[in-house]
């Protein structure tokens, strides 16, 4: 049986082993050639060294997914000769095959024989996509020395046991330790890409209420979905078994091939992540396998697996501004890893169910942010990628201008952080009101394994909105501690049992029907039990906003590879720096109970807290900056050198000197649990994670205090 946790960890160390091979002995000119490709179709802007890991851990995580795949498929009996190992005399067999095929091509090694093995998959009907030309595994392959390595750890026998270290045998096929290998790979895919599977009890609980209502409004045949953040496919394996068993239903005597393959064309997926759509296959493959009847692949025949490698925010044609003429280039542009084809088709129709899980993060690579935020009209401000793909759900689904009742069905569950950050008001404000939301819920009282990120589930049409108001599952308070079946939680118990019921409350979610037009606002107050009543309240009692009683709110210094500048305080005495020439640094992680606590000094170039910088650098600086010069010379402020901006190289990045004129302060911790707002009297330089709020230079130091009191309140921790 599999030993999910052994097998991730040494798959993932020979990844890691992989990746260091590649990097050493992968084929530079096909590296480069992908880069350049990428590069003048404007799809990245990273430098070449940055952008080439990313596909270096692609193609190892390519080469280790294949041999998990053929080991599978061996140790289960799907194919009759033996290649890599297996229990019993499988081992020996496959080291017999592999021996005959090195005495008859004497000059092969084990890259060789391990492209023999995929190939021999590839001519297979079943399993012929999953080793297709679009495969990382046919762009680069590791040394001889990095192959021979590969193919030891899937032969290896535990010593203790005289077993092998792995056995892939599985009476029923269970694949859910795919989805922990896709997951836990690659750290730095993990990193790119936020790779997370969604749990079962949750891709449930939205297939029940997007593909389950779509077969009632269009019926079996018309009704077909599609998850454009497929990672490594759960929601298209529950679509997958839900359609079959449907179909068995309805023609129970029909030849099950059949039925499974009309299933598995009902269902779609995209993901930018090549091993992410080789597992997705893989699993749908099985599934199609088991529900058709068959156990030799030989004996299989082609099934339609439609999940391709794309990028869903890019690649092909639907509503909105996806015909934007900029975007020629970029969206015509395929890696050699991407099913170019493939996902355009996918993603230029529209489906009776959008489903899916997208990834929270902030894209870093400029080119990229640039593409999505002039493409999505949602983009605002440093945007997670939850806005855009959105935007891009209900563009992909099902649209009946001409009777309403039939529009597509929209799920997602997506990080709640637009509901109060400032990048998600174009998506409330602009984008919602024209786009039927019919219910949210609040989960991030719930425990969903691995989502670290408070996280809501959205549902919705692919029309104009029809009802005044949403549906809205309040969150009230979180588990009070974690459950051991996390499907059983009470939150997301309480959550299943009153989303059918508004008007219910329990103690820890309550079910309303919210007025849509303050959805229509942002940000969002989605506290249960009466809070968002009270906050309405608050709001509509309020003589004053913050913003109409102070001149500035925001950081007055951005140092710019910190490193370089900053000195600890306990050696603020011994550094070669001078104390006229150092500054207490705040940041967030310094201001707390109310205290400003700096732990660190910066160095301070400048002729006063708000002069000019020193015309000519003094000697004990430029003995703590000269080995830094060539960092510091290359930092830019949106695009632009120091230089450029007709400053010297010594100077800060960044300087808001008119926030320093006055020396009393406001400030507090950007991220924290609760109010932490402090006074400052001055003699300090406050990042972004500490900004500042600036009065008027008028004000004294009671209304100073006044306001500290009024944001240090309980009444405005609740506000928050």
């Amino acid at each position: 049986m599999i030993d999910a946790a052994a097998l991730l960890a040494d798959t993932k160390a020979l990844v890691r082993d992989l990746v260091d091979d590649l990097r050493a002995h992968a084929d530079a000119d096909v590296v480069d050639a992908e880069y350049q490709g990428a590069k003048q179709a404007g799809r990245t802007a990273l430098s070449k060294a940055q952008w080439a890991e990313g596909l270096l851990a692609q193609v190892a995580v390519a080469w280790v997914l294949g041999s998990v795949f053929v080991r599978f498929c061996e140790d289960n009996g799907l194919v009759a000769d033996a290649l890599l190992s297996g229990p019993g005399n499988r081992r020996d067999m496959a080291r017999e095959q592999r021996a005959a095929y090195l005495q008859t091509n004497p000059a092969h090694d084990d890259r060789d024989w391990l492209r023999e093995v995929f190939t021999r998959y590839r001519r297979l009907p079943a399993t012929g996509e999953i080793f297709g030309e679009h495969n990382p595994v046919w762009l680069l392959q590791p040394s001889a020395d990095g192959a021979r390595e590969l193919l030891a750890s899937f032969q290896r026998i535990d010593p203790d046991t005289g077993d092998l270290s792995h056995d892939f045998t599985d009476p029923m096929w269970g694949t859910r330790f795919l989805g922990d290998l896709y997951q836990d790979l690659s750290d730095h895919a993990k990193k790119q890409f936020a790779l997370l599977q969604t749990p079962v009890f949750v891709e449930e609980f939205i297939l029940d209420r997007t593909l389950e209502p779509a077969l009632d409004t269009f019926g079996l045949a018309e009704t077909d979905l599609i998850d454009p953040t497929c990672g490594s496919g759960h929601f298209l394996l529950g679509a997958f078994d839900r359609l079959f068993e449907r179909w068995v239903d309805a023609e129970p005597g029909a030849n099950r091939r059949v039925l499974a393959r009309r299933a598995l064309e009902q269902v779609a997926g995209v993901d930018i992540t090549p091993f992410a759509v080789a597992v997705a296959r893989f699993r749908l493959l099985l599934a199609a396998l088991r529900a058709g009847g068959d156990t030799r692949l030989a004996d299989a025949p082609t099934y339609p697996i439609n999940v391709a490698v794309g990028d869903s925010l890019l690649h092909g044609v639907t509503t909105g501004r996806l015909d934007v003429d900029d975007f020629a280039s970029a969206s015509a542009h395929g890696y050699a890893t991407e099913d170019l084809a493939l996902a355009k088709a996918l993603l230029s129709r529209e489906w009776a169910a959008v489903v899916g899980n997208p990834p929270y993060i902030v894209v870093k690579d400029p080119a990229l942010n640039q593409l999505y935020r002039l493409r999505y009209e949602t983009c605002h401000r440093q945007y997670s990628l939850g806005v855009p793909f959105t935007e891009r759900f209900w563009q992909l689904a099902r649209r009946s201008p001409s009777d309403t009742s039939r529009a597509g069905f929209i799920g997602m569950i997506t990080a709640n952080a637009f509901v109060t950050a400032q990048f998600g008001k174009k998506l409330i404000e602009e984008w919602l009101p024209q786009h039927d939301l019919t219910t949210l819920v609040d989960t991030r009282g719930a425990y969903i394994p691995g989502h670290g990120t408070p996280t809501v589930v959205l549902f919705g049409r692919a029309r104009r909105p029809v009802h005044t108001s949403v549906r809205a599952v309040l969150g009230i308070r979180g588990e009070p501690q974690t459950p051991a079946d996390p499907s059983r939680g009470l939150v997301w118990a309480a959550i299943l049992d009153q989303i059918d019921h508004p008007g219910t409350e329990s103690d820890f979610v309550s079910v309303v029907e919210m007025d849509r037009q303050q959805l229509h606002s942002h940000p969002w107050s989605l506290g249960g039990g009466g809070a968002s009543e009270l906050k309405q309240y608050l709001d509509s009692v309020a003589e004053d906003q913050l913003g109409s009683l102070v001149d500035a709110v925001g950081r007055t210094t951005v140092l710019g590879d910190d490193d370089a500048w900053l000195v600890p305080l306990p050696l603020r005495r011994s550094s070669v720096v001078g104390s006229g020439h150092l500054i207490s640094f705040v940041t967030g992680e310094s201001i707390r109970d109310f205290q400003v606590m700096p732990d660190v000094a910066a160095i301070h170039p400048y002729e006063s807290i708000t002069g000019p910088v020193a015309p000519r650098l003094p000697h004990e600086l430029e003995v703590a900056l000269w080995p830094m010069k060539r960092v510091l010379s290359g930092r830019t402020v949106f695009g632009k050198s120091l230089a450029e901006r007709g400053g010297p190289w010594w100077c800060h990045l960044e300087r808001y000197a008119e926030r320093l004129q006055t020396p009393l302060s406001i400030t507090f911790a950007f991220v924290a649990t609760h109010n932490h707002f402090a006074m400052s009297r001055g003699g300090a330089v406050f990042n972004r994670t500490a900004p500042v709020i600036k009065l008027p230079p008028a004000a004294s130091q009671q209304e100073h205090l006044t306001l500290l009191a009024v944001l240090n309140s309980s009444t405005v921790c609740f506000w928050m």
